[in-house]
């Protein structure tokens, strides 16, 4: 059943409205196909975007919604619960535009927000790298500044895990611009069209198969001065206040993903039937289920309260921590007992619940590991 909700507006209620029945009418009738066939869902980002659904927390002068956090992450998680590499691929497309939107110039955000909000441009978040994964600081990929007016870059170096990659239509990019460390750290937005963008064969992953992850490289890649966004020097900053936001939608997709494999093991569990009754009837069945209830009822938790701090302008990053490691924990245990509550057929392609499955676990390593959360928490609860 639908997750209770206690929207803060009517607005909200009704965005809530819209996004169950555009998951309903548009999302539910293609996801098994499209996984299966591993199919980019550009006409379903579009459509999410004429919705108003890519833009919910920005500025509604740039086309956005203004809507609090509280209330993008829960759109977010409505889709999660039928379709996980949409939800992934909406949390990263605001991680691009959030870098415009709280440290690019009044000239940049009239330029490119409105089509980054739109749906028109579809957004790559190009911060890890091969041998720069949770330590963002030794990153290798360089932007040399190059004569022009105003002054231009040349980017060079490769990127790793990048979401879609060969889709997107700009890639917000961080790249060194000094040697000095953390310090040293550039923010950049490219052209999808830029020439010396190279893309790499998409990785053969165990789940989001609509979510094409690749290594995008960067050979020579001239990039105009006015697609730095913030200072120089500034990346470091941009990147880590972008993180904390990016875990809470992470976390969001999680609990969806979590409901909908809750969704589906207790619909079987009222009609599975076993010696003459309902198997929901037992009590190690419903005992299974509850558990379940009480995990994702803690993960949404979790992630509304960060949201809120967020939104009301007060810190968040342990909470965002917090919330991306309950919530994404709870992913993984819900699923897993959901295929057990479905027994030999949860195994089966029959059913979705192998997918959530595998779809779950990778909501544990990207954002940042589970354990880099750990790490974040234990420094703020110690005063590190």
């Amino acid at each position: 059943m639908p997750a209770t909700r206690l929207m803060p507006t009517d607005e909200a209620a009704d965005l809530i409205e819209l996004t169950r029945e555009i998951c309903r009418k548009e999302l539910a009738p293609k996801v098994d196909d499209a996984e299966r066939k591993r199919n980019f869902p550009a006409d379903t980002f579009r459509t999410l975007g004429q919705a108003g659904l890519l833009s919910l927390p920005y500025p509604e002068e740039f086309g956005g919604a203004d809507q609090s956090y509280e209330v993008y992450l829960q759109v977010v998680e409505e889709i999660a619960s039928v379709w996980m590499s949409v939800a992934v691929g909406i949390t990263v497309h605001s991680l691009t535009a959030y870098p415009v939107a709280a440290f690019g110039s009044r000239e940049q955000q009239e330029a490119l927000l409105p089509g980054m909000l739109s749906g028109e441009q579809l957004g790559a978040y190009c911060l890890s790298e091969p041998l720069a994964g949770s330590d963002i600081a030794s990153m290798t990929t360089r932007a040399t500044r190059t004569a022009g007016s105003p002054a231009a870059w040349t980017l060079k170096g490769t990127k790793a895990w990048i979401s879609h990659a060969g889709h997107a239509d700009y890639y917000t990019t961080f790249a060194r611009t000094a040697d000095t460390g953390a310090k040293g750290l550039s923010t950049f937005i490219v052209p999808g069209h830029a020439a010396g963008l190279l893309f790499a064969e998409p990785e053969r992953k165990m789940g989001l198969h609509c979510d094409p992850v690749a290594q995008v490289t960067f050979d020579s890649v001239a990039v105009d001065g006015d697609r730095m966004v913030g200072d120089e020097g500034q990346g470091m900053r941009i990147a880590l206040s972008a993180l904390d936001s990016g875990r809470l939608g992470i976390a969001a997709a999680a609990t969806g993903l979590a409901q909908g494999a809750l969704d589906q093991a207790a619909a079987y569990a009222k009609e599975r039937q076993q010696f003459g009754r309902a198997i929901g009837s037992f009590q190690g069945v419903a005992f299974m289920l509850a558990d379940m209830e009480a995990a994702v009822t803690s993960a949404r938790a979790t992630y509304l309260y960060a949201a809120r701090l967020k939104d009301a302008g007060r810190p968040f990053g342990k909470e965002a921590a917090v919330a991306k490691l309950v919530a994404t924990d709870a992913a993984m245990k819900v699923t897993t007992d959901a295929v057990q509550v479905l027994g030999g057929a949860g195994y089966t392609e029959d059913f979705p619940l192998e997918r959530y499955l595998r779809e779950a676990k990778v909501t544990q390593i990207f954002e940042g590991t589970n354990q880099i959360q750990r790490l974040v928490i234990s420094r703020a609860v110690l005063g590190g």
